[in-house]
């Protein structure tokens, strides 16, 4: 849209914006008034304005010149606006933006008991703010690319200058510049384009909604990467063990936060590894099972229709539709939904005959130790279903010939310079304290080995 108007001397004057997008209230008031008052044209009646004389006028904070047609419309389609003057041969970027935002609130996939609430919205300035509230650094950077020929996203790298690895740095930078695409809509996009391995099962980059955790994680010497219009946050390298830690782990003390991460290392190994377990006994050898259990089972799988192997599939694929339909449908009655649907199909299914009570159980108690850890919930479901089908294949060699080739993948497999099982592989014992093992946090002296960082010490004492 266009707004016209004239100075004191009748000098035509113009504002193009595009609408909804910019504070009106604020061009009227600091660029349309000041310059309807005010005589342009010097004493030969020509209009003398340039950068410099606008800027001491206006005393507007964000002023800048644009010398080409294609650099206007990127500003105005960024929620700038665009001042021209009839005489003047370039035009004025005035950054009066009002984009439309949520208000700052706790993720709803990242919910803590005790610590920080505030969770990252889906303005890149306001979480470059959020940021900068806690990291009160003369060495914090950041560095914005534009990714998208059409969409033309901002993206901002975040870093501690003299502590990230400027290897790491400037791999995430090139990479992001090489990027060639028409749309970025979500920062899972920058990951997947970006991630070394482009069909690995296993996360490549860290991510989160919470400006804490992501402080923390620069603070250590990682890179951080905000996407203008996604409230998920990048970092990188990622290490394997970041997902059994929690934000909560450091407002406890050292042996209930060790406590905590085992019980979260326990309950991945029960999701991925009870089904599979239970239909390899089943079929291959009950004797791993305990007498009055296995006659248990016995007794509840004597008259089932299905194989072992079968009926855990069905129950598992069961599982799966109902939490995709309880995600999807509204609110209220997803929740309807899967509480519902679960009593009623489980109930009704044992009853006809059609699947076991134990079956049953063990789907619904994998379920639930998945959800302990829960940036591992779609590896770990994927996983599930593959050790199921060695199990109901192979047997227990189909598992451990499983769980060997994964540990094997795991040891070679590293991400911007830092090794994924890091620091079990390779092995560095300063940096297990703060692993599955919760040290105190005067015992976190060095940041760790494996990120490389060029500042080793973060707790520094007074003699």
């Amino acid at each position: 849209m266009t707004y016209s108007f004239a100075s004191q001397d009748s000098v035509s004057c113009a504002i193009i914006y595009a609408d909804g997008i910019v504070n009106k209230q604020l061009l009227g008031d600091l660029i349309a008034r000041p310059l309807s008052r005010t005589f342009l044209k010097n004493e030969g009646g020509r209009v003398a304005l340039n950068a410099e004389t606008l800027e001491k006028l206006l005393l507007f904070p964000e002023l800048k010149t644009a010398d080409n047609f294609q650099d206007a419309v990127k500003e105005i389609l960024d929620g700038n606006s665009l001042l021209l003057v009839d005489g003047v041969t370039m035009g004025f970027i005035v950054g009066a933006k009002l984009l439309p935002n949520r208000a700052v609130m706790e993720p709803p996939t990242d919910v803590a008991v005790k610590g920080p609430r505030e969770g990252f919205i889906e303005d890149v300035k306001t979480n470059m703010s959020l940021v900068r509230k806690r990291l009160k650094s003369p060495d914090l950077r950041f560095e914005t690319l534009r990714v998208g020929r059409r969409s033309d996203t901002a993206v901002t790298l975040c870093y501690l200058s003299g502590t990230s690895n400027a290897d790491v740095l400037a791999d995430v930078k090139q990479k992001i510049q090489k990027i060639d695409v028409d749309h970025i809509p979500d920062s899972s996009y920058i990951a997947a384009l970006i991630s070394p391995k482009k069909h690995s099962l296993f996360h490549m980059l860290g991510s989160t909604e919470k400006p804490d955790i992501f402080c923390a994680k620069i603070a250590e010497g990682r890179v951080g990467i905000l996407v203008d219009g996604s409230p998920i946050a990048l970092t990188a390298p990622y290490l394997l063990t970041e997902g059994l830690q929690s934000s909560e782990d450091y407002f406890h003390s050292p042996f209930v936060s060790t406590t905590f991460r085992f019980l979260r290392l326990l309950a991945l190994f029960v999701a991925i590894l009870l089904p599979a377990f239970y239909v390899s006994a089943q079929l291959f050898k009950m004797q791993l099972l305990p007498l009055g259990l296995m006659l248990t089972i016995a007794s509840s799988v004597r008259e089932l229709p299905l194989s072992p192997n079968l009926e855990m599939f069905v129950v598992l694929f069961l599982l799966e539709v109902l939490k995709e339909a309880s995600v999807r449908m509204p609110k209220y009655v997803g929740m309807s939904l899967s509480v519902v649907g679960a009593l009623v199909l489980g109930e009704t299914a044992v009853s006809a005959g059609f699947l076991s009570t134990p079956a049953i159980i063990i789907v619904a108690f994998s379920g639930i130790c998945l959800y302990t850890v829960p940036n591992f919930v779609e590896t770990g479901g994927v996983l599930r279903w593959l050790f199921l089908l060695v199990a109901g294949s192979i047997g227990p060699f189909g598992i451990v010939l499983l769980l060997t080739f994964l540990l094997y993948y795991l040891i070679t497999t590293d991400g911007f310079g830092a090794p994924l099982l890091a620091p079990f592989s390779p092995l560095l014992p300063r940096d297990l304290r703060d692993t599955i093992v919760k040290y105190d946090v005067s015992n976190l002296k060095k940041r760790p080995a494996s990120l490389n960082s060029k500042n080793k010490t973060r707790l520094h004492e007074n003699m």
